[in-house]
């Protein structure tokens, strides 16, 4: 049962760091291209997994073309979506198989708490991307650590102006 509790609070970090991100680039003006590219990506992927995950066809590409109305809807329906299916989620069902094929065309047959792992570290892995991208536009990051998630309070972040 513990991994499963670890399961959604990994995915409730997630979600809120895909909110807290969004808000933030929401106010950039403008919000870099690059960076917008790689948000929308974060937000496709999570998709992808989670109609694997289903059974059912994508709905979006992994790297999908999103004005800033439709990826706050995606990250909300994202959010439902992956908790509804964790809700539903039995200790067995951890180890049961999802069969896909990839976006390279790959057969692949993947156990669900493997694909889970891969959407909460690949989602982290791209929003460390989005903060470096940030700071080297002289945008301020945007702090999505788990303590921070845990804690409820920003997590330490180093000042612009140092090197």
């Amino acid at each position: 049962m513990r991994t499963l509790h670890t399961m959604r609070r990994m995915w409730e970090h997630a979600a809120w760091a895909d909110r807290l991100l969004l808000g933030a680039l929401l106010r950039l003006d403008p919000c870099p291209s690059a960076v917008w590219r790689e948000y929308s990506h974060v937000l496709g992927a999570e998709s992808v997994w989670l109609d694997r995950l289903l059974r059912r066809p994508a709905r979006y590409a992994v790297w999908p073309t999103l004005e800033p109305a439709a990826a706050a809807a995606l990250a909300e329906s994202l959010r439902t979506e992956y908790i509804a299916f964790l809700d539903g989620l039995t200790a067995d069902g951890l180890d049961a198989r999802v069969s896909y094929v990839n976006s390279a065309g790959v057969a692949f047959d993947t156990a669900v708490e493997d694909i889970l792992l891969q959407v909460f570290l690949h989602g982290q892995y791209h929003r460390g991307k989005i903060n470096l991208m940030l700071r080297q536009a002289h945008d301020e990051p945007v702090p999505t650590d788990y303590i921070a998630f845990a804690r409820g309070v920003p997590a330490a972040v180093t000042p612009m102006n140092v090197s």
